[in-house]
């Protein structure tokens, strides 16, 4: 099954910022093919982080955008269609659980972008919170799309700073897998470098996501380190 380390850099990291971590990260990186790393920097960096990455080509790495419009290209003052970022790249992070409470997405909004993800070839990395979600996503079994992953971020563990239990972690993987079964699903949520392999570990999990934890390349590596072992 292959593993997957997916840091999102948030609101954090101008496009120099952006570069030095990946120099730092480059430096230290070891890929191998079992599992792929991706790294999402804010849509104003993407353009340079990319071109950059793409200099340093280190191989099983790769972009995603934090979000995407939930209509195509138009007149949508301020929005960023799903095939302005393609070019940049391979995913995009949808309905995280800060842009439910600070943006007021819905249900519909996410579905929308992961419709528009799956037309122009975006894997979508779809945030789930708690069962509530899960029922709301039940229409995107009916969308084509060749790869898509489940996040599963339980909004407390973001907000108290606190990792839920990888027992938890084990019932929910199961409970995700019964609604979708074809769709490798990772964990998010106040994890570091000493926990990561505890999680590493959770039967039917592929993989991190990590937030404040990918800010510095060096502890991110190794926590790539240890999803190798």
């Amino acid at each position: 099954m292959k593993k997957y380390v997916i840091g999102n850099w948030k609101c954090h990291k101008s496009s120099e910022e952006g570069k030095k971590w990946l120099d730092s990260f480059a430096a230290i990186y070891r890929p191998t093919s079992s599992f792929e790393v991706v790294i999402a920097p804010t849509v104003l960096s993407l353009e340079a982080v990319a071109s950059y990455a793409a200099e340093l080509k280190m191989e099983y790495f790769s972009l995603a955008a934090q979000d995407i419009s939930p209509f195509p290209r138009g007149s949508y003052t301020g929005a960023v269609s799903a095939d302005m970022v393609k070019k940049y790249a391979r995913y995009v992070i949808l309905g995280h659980s800060e842009r439910r409470r600070y943006f007021h997405e819905t249900g519909q909004d996410l579905i929308n972008k992961i419709t528009e993800a799956a037309d122009c070839g975006l894997s979508p990395i779809v945030c789930v919170e708690d069962v509530n979600v899960l029922s709301q996503l039940s229409p995107i079994a009916d969308i084509e799309c060749d790869h898509l992953i489940i996040a599963y971020t339980p909004v407390d563990a973001l907000n108290f700073k606190i990792p839920e239990s990888p027992e938890k972690v084990t019932e929910m993987v199961a409970r995700i897998h019964s609604f979708f079964p074809s769709w490798p699903i990772i964990y998010g949520g106040a994890l570091s470098v000493g926990i990561a392999e505890d999680y590493l570990k959770v039967e039917g999990l592929s993989g991190l996501f990590l937030g404040s934890a990918s800010l510095d390349a060096r502890s991110f590596a190794d926590i790539c380190a240890k999803n190798v072992l």
